[in-house]
C-alpha cells in the first residue's frame, strides 16, 4: 500500500507537521505502508536526501501561499499511484491544489483514492480569537468561505492528533461539516539511549555547573509559544527571596532568536543581572545535542497559548522529563491523567504558579514524575504503538472502519 503526503514544506525548520510525517513514515514502513511526499520546497533544498522515503520538492519560488504552478498537474498525473492521500495543514495552496486535482480526475471519469486532511491544529479557535490576530482572523474567515470549507467538507475525512483538537475544531467556523473525523493519535520514535557525555558537553557549552538543574524550553521563538510570559515569571520570582535561590537555570532552544520578538526577549534578559546568569540561549538544537538537552533537564516547559499536540512535549516525556505546560497544549488532559507534569493557565500568573508548584516538589516526587513521563510516552505517544491504528484508519479492514461522522 502507498500513501502520498501533501505539505507546503518538509524543511525541519518549518515545525512539527513535517517531523510528524518523518516519524510516521518510518513506523508504518514496517507495516508495509510506503510513503511519498510532495511539497513546495525548492528542488535543491539542503535537507533533501536525508530521509528514507521519497520527497518530491517541486517548488519554483518561495511565497506566503506556497503557490506552486506545477502542483496540480503533478497531482493529476501521480495521485492514482497511491492508495490514499493526506494533506497536511490548511490556509495554503497545497490543500486547494489537492481538492482541485481530485475534482479534475473525477470530471474525467477516473476513480480517485480516499483523501484526508490533517489540520495540525489550524482549526483551533485560538487563531480566530487572539486579539493580535484580528486581520489574519478576518482573512481566514473569508478564505474559509471561499476555499477551505470546501476542502474540509469534500475530503473523505479529517484526521486529528488528539481528542482535544478534534473537539475544538467544531467551534471555529460555520459550515464545518466533514464527511468523517478521526482522532488517529500522534507520536514519535523512542529516543536514542542516554549519553552522559552529551549531557555533560551541553552543560559545559551553556556554563551550567554539574549539580545545577535547568528547565528546558525548546520550540520556535514565537509569541504564540509564551516565552515572554515565562521570562516575566522568572523575573518576578527572582525578586522573591523565597524562590530566588531555588530557581533552576533556563535553557531556551529553538529557531527565531534573530526575529524582533527574539531580540526583545534577549534585551529583557541582558538587562537583568539575575536573568543573564540563569537564562541561556542555545539556538536550534538537533541530533545528539537535542536529546542531550532533554535527558539533562529537570523538566521541560512549554507555556504556549496554543499547541495542537507538541512534538517536543512527547520528546521530553520519552526522555523521562516531566512537562510543565498550559491548558492550551492539546494533550494536557493526557499529561494530567498520567501525572507526568503540571498544567497551568496561559498567562503570566498561571506560569508563575506552575513554577512555584514545581519548586515545592521533593526529589522523590520529581523522580516519580519522571517515571510517569516515560510510562505515559509508551502508552500514548510511542509512534509504533499508534502506527497500526493509523494504517487501519486509512485502509479499514471492516465495513465499519474507524472513521466516524
Amino acid at each position: 500500500m502507498k500513501v502520498l503526503r501533501v505539505i507546503a514544506s518538509m524543511d525541519p525548520k518549518s515545525g512539527g507537521p513535517c517531523q510528524g510525517i518523518r516519524y510516521s513514515a518510518k513506523a508504518t514502513m514496517d507495516l508495509g505502508l510506503i510513503t511519498e511526499v510532495v511539497c513546495t520546497d525548492l528542488p535543491d533544498a539542503a535537507y533533501l536526501g536525508e530521509d528514507p522515503f521519497t520527497i518530491h520538492a517541486i517548488g519554483t519560488k518561495p511565497n506566503h501561499w506556497a503557490y506552486t504552478p506545477a502542483l496540480v498537474d503533478w497531482l493529476v498525473e501521480n495521485i492514482n499511484r497511491f492508495n490514499a492521500v493526506i494533506v497536511h495543514g490548511l490556509w495554503l495552496y497545497p490543500s486547494f491544489a489537492t481538492m482541485k486535482a481530485i475534482r479534475e480526475l473525477k470530471r474525467s471519469g477516473k476513480v480517485t483514492p480516499n483523501w484526508f486532511v490533517m489540520p495540525h491544529g489550524m482549526l483551533d479557535p485560538y487563531f480566530q480569537r487572539a486579539p493580535e490576530r484580528r486581520l489574519k482572523a478576518l482573512r481566514n474567515s473569508i478564505y474559509w468561505q471561499l476555499i477551505e470549507k470546501r476542502v474540509i467538507n469534500e475530503a473523505s475525512g479529517v484526521l486529528f492528533t488528539c481528542e482535544e483538537e478534534m473537539n475544538l475544531a467544531k467551534k471555529t467556523f460555520p459550515g464545518y461539516r466533514p464527511r468523517n473525523t478521526c482522532n488517529i493519535g500522534y507520536g514519535i520514535e523512542a529516543p536514542p539511549p542516554l549519553s552522559t557525555e552529551q549531557v555533560e558537553e551541553i552543560r559545559k557549552t551553556w556554563g551550567i555547573a554539574a549539580g545545577k538543574n535547568y528547565l528546558l524550553f525548546l520550540s520556535r521563538i514565537h509569541p504564540k509559544k509564551g516565552l515572554s510570559m515565562l521570562i516575566d515569571a522568572y523575573r518576578a520570582l527572582s525578586k522573591d527571596e523565597k524562590w530566588r535561590d531555588k530557581l533552576p537555570h533556563l535553557v531556551v532552544a529553538g529557531p527565531g532568536m534573530e526575529t524582533p520578538y527574539g531580540a526583545a526577549i534577549k534585551t529583557i534578559v541582558n538587562n537583568s543581572e539575575f536573568l543573564k546568569d540563569r537564562v541561556h540561549f542555545a539556538g536550534m538544537l538537533s541530533g545528539g545535542k537535542k536529546w542531550g538537552a532533554f535527558y539533562g533537564c529537570e523538566a521541560f516547559i512549554l507555556p504556549s497559548h496554543q499547541e495542537n499536540f507538541g512534538i517536543a512535549v512527547a520528546e521530553a516525556l520519552a526522555c523521562g522529563a516531566p512537562a510543565i505546560i498550559t491548558d492550551k497544549v492539546n494533550i494536557w488532559r493526557e499529561l494530567t491523567a498520567g501525572e507526568a507534569g503540571i498544567v497551568g493557565t496561559d498567562d503570566e500568573q498561571g506560569i508563575k504558579q506552575v513554577l512555584e508548584k514545581w519548586l515545592t516538589y521533593s526529589d522523590e516526587e520529581k523522580s516519580k514524575m519522571r517515571q510517569n513521563a516515560k510510562t505515559l510516552f509508551m502508552q500514548k505517544f510511542y509512534i509504533r504503538s499508534i502506527a497500526k491504528y493509523f494504517v487501519n484508519t486509512l485502509f479499514p479492514t471492516t465495513n465499519s472502519g474507524v472513521l466516524k461522522k
